[in-house]
């Protein structure tokens, strides 16, 4: 079996955002840059899937997800913020975690399927507490990766 979606190293770090609207717009540049997408298209559809809900998952995670197209399969970034930030969330907490996924656009099961396994990594308390405290991208990558790829066999 292989991973529900890939994850380069340069989509994972840390970021400053003051703002929902800050974060969404780092997290479509990351995803824009790391996989070769058109930035404004990206968060178009981010905040497109944003406006029919809050991606706010709770205890500090929020999980923007879009489907999109000239996508062959499920591409994630994670950005982990300096300082939580109001994201509308249901818990109504800030965020400080934020797992990000885009799926081609007639992806339906697959894309499902890895936002159900991004929300039960990041249900999962140790690994919450893992990336909250990890000292950077290279540590937060490892991590997910060990993950990714123990769910993946």
């Amino acid at each position: 079996m292989t991973a529900l979606f890939t994850l380069l190293p340069d989509a994972v770090g840390t970021i400053r955002a003051d703002s929902k609207p800050a974060i969404l717009q780092l997290l479509a540049q990351r995803f824009a840059q790391v996989y070769a997408l058109e930035p404004h298209t990206v968060l178009e559809r981010i905040e497109e899937r944003e406006r029919l809900g809050s991606t706010g998952f709770g205890r500090g995670v929020a999980i923007p997800h879009a489907r999109i197209d000239g996508l062959a399969r499920p591409v994630a970034a994670f950005l982990r913020l300096e300082a939580p930030v109001a994201f509308d969330a249901a818990d109504g907490m800030p965020v400080d975690l934020v797992f990000g996924l885009l799926s081609p656009e007639q992806s339906g099961a697959a894309h499902l399927h890895a936002l159900a396994a991004i929300s039960r990594l990041m249900r999962d308390e140790r690994m919450h507490r893992a990336l909250s405290e990890a000292p950077g991208a290279e540590a937060l990558y490892g991590l997910l990766c060990n993950v990714i790829d123990r769910d993946a066999a």
